[in-house]
């Protein structure tokens, strides 16, 4: 059971809205079992129809302490089962009519050139309408974010559910006057951290024993965390800034 701030006693208005929440005190209470949920992955969970936080008349979010267990549970179905957002949707209206739900165990997908199954689950990925939607941007400028190799889309067409956070965070930037062609330059950085962990990871990714090849996703994450921890204490290094 997830631990949400208790508001105190109080009367009329202030008494009922004791219990709500904004999105940045979700985010802080589901951030210890969620520690990579962001405030764009919850807005994009609610355009999908998961969840349903109410809006104050200037049209902010207020979550109640059920919405944040209902978004808990979506988060869990995505994390430990990778189910998709339509299955999720079902098995939660199917909860909320008491009907019993069971949750299948993961997936397996076929692992490099000799087709051998691999017990490492399937990323989550969602549409180009889902990530037009989630990230709030158009078509055009997707497709010139795409020109600059900033997002780019899967075989099948889709893309990893971490595309709207990049796409959010391009779109912020923009505000600020910094255009996609001088964001080639941190997409170039990003690979080259990427290919130094790939580089680290690799010989634990070939290795035919399940559970070295997990070894090796959680050494990735590993050292993603600390490449981006790194590179983080850098840039404010260069800017003679520190950031909260």
């Amino acid at each position: 059971m997830l631990r949400t701030p208790s508001g105190g006693a109080g009367s009329g208005t202030a008494a009922a809205d004791s219990g709500l929440m904004s999105i940045g005190t979700v985010l802080n209470v589901l951030r210890d079992e969620f520690p990579e949920v962001t405030i764009s992955k919850i807005r994009f969970l609610e355009s999908e129809g998961l969840i349903e936080p109410q809006r104050t008349p200037s049209g902010y979010r207020k979550f109640s302490p059920q919405d944040v267990e209902r978004l808990a549970r979506v988060l869990r179905m995505q994390r430990d089962h990778y189910l998709p957002l339509k299955v999720i949707r079902e098995h939660l209206d199917a909860m909320e009519r008491g009907e019993p739900v069971r949750l299948p165990a993961l997936g397996r997908q076929r692992d490099g050139d000799d087709g051998e199954l691999s017990d490492r689950p399937t990323a989550a990925r969602i549409g180009r309408a889902q990530l037009l939607a989630a990230a709030d941007i158009c078509e055009q400028e997707l497709e010139e974010w795409e020109s600059y190799g900033l997002i780019a889309p899967l075989e099948e067409g889709v893309y990893d559910a971490e595309a709207v956070t990049v796409a959010t965070l391009i779109a912020q930037l923009g505000r600020f006057g910094i255009e996609p062609r001088h964001l080639r330059v941190m997409k170039a950085a990003a690979d080259r951290e990427a290919g130094l962990v790939d580089q680290v990871v690799a010989p634990l990714k070939r290795h035919r024993n399940p559970q070295t090849r997990t070894l090796a996703e959680e050494r990735t994450k590993e050292l993603a965390a600390l490449t981006v921890k790194l590179h983080s204490a850098l840039v404010q290094t260069a800017l003679g800034v520190r950031l909260p």
